[in-house]
């Protein structure tokens, strides 16, 4: 895992960085969560609403609507396909995704309809990395201790 300005940006998952939403694909699925820069931004994350399996969710619409003291925002899908689970833990712990944003504080899982065209604009691997770190150094971000 890479720290970028004290942020943990994993090499493996899939970014749409300007969005703050991170992907991977497992088997024929999109797990999409939040990044450590989205859940450091917010702070402590008090509420989370998800959208119900079984919804299509086009690319860049929300999957969920997270809510913390300083921001209440979407969750955008980086990929358009059906939401086949949502991660319903979150709703009696939505701080899992402060604590855990890469693993149990998962959003969604997504049935994606065409990752090789949605795809094309998300980021990974050092690709990924460098993007994250160019992001954070304009906008003056850092995570804890940059």
């Amino acid at each position: 895992m890479a720290l970028v300005r004290g942020c943990n940006i994993p090499e493996d998952l899939y970014y749409l960085v300007d969005k703050h939403v991170w992907a991977r694909l497992e088997d024929d699925l999109v797990v999409v969560g939040l990044t450590d820069v989205a859940q450091g931004m917010a702070r402590t994350i008090i509420s989370v609403s998800l959208k119900e399996p079984g919804k299509t969710v086009k690319k860049g619409r929300s999957l969920a609507t997270v809510e913390s003291g300083k921001w209440v925002g979407p969750v955008p899908s980086p990929v358009a396909g059906e939401v086949v689970e949502a991660n319903s833990a979150l709703s009696s712990s939505p701080s899992t995704i402060n604590s855990d944003p890469y693993g149990e504080g998962w959003v969604a899982k997504v049935r994606c309809s065409d990752w090789v065209n949605d795809s094309v604009d998300l980021v990974t691997g050092e690709e990924g990395v460098e993007a994250y770190r160019r992001f954070l150094e304009a906008e003056g971000i850092s995570c804890g201790e940059a």
